[in-house]
């Protein structure tokens, strides 16, 4: 993987972690309005959790 890619995928990572960390922030703050509300942003931590662990996969595939 070039520099170029990593930094790109180091950038998505960092992106994905912290959108993560403000659903987190929301949830245990208290701040869902209603078990659909807090259902939606479990689904959306999962979904961010899936996308990390995709580009983590393929750093680790195209690591030289």
């Amino acid at each position: 993987m070039s520099l170029e890619e990593s930094t790109v995928t180091e950038y998505l990572r960092s992106k994905i972690r912290e959108h993560m960390n403000d659903i987190s922030d929301h949830i245990s703050g208290g701040a869902c309005n209603d078990h659909a509300d807090y259902t939606q942003c479990c689904g959306i931590i999962k979904g961010l959790a899936i996308a990390e662990r995709e580009i983590l996969d393929i750093e680790a595939r195209y690591q030289d």
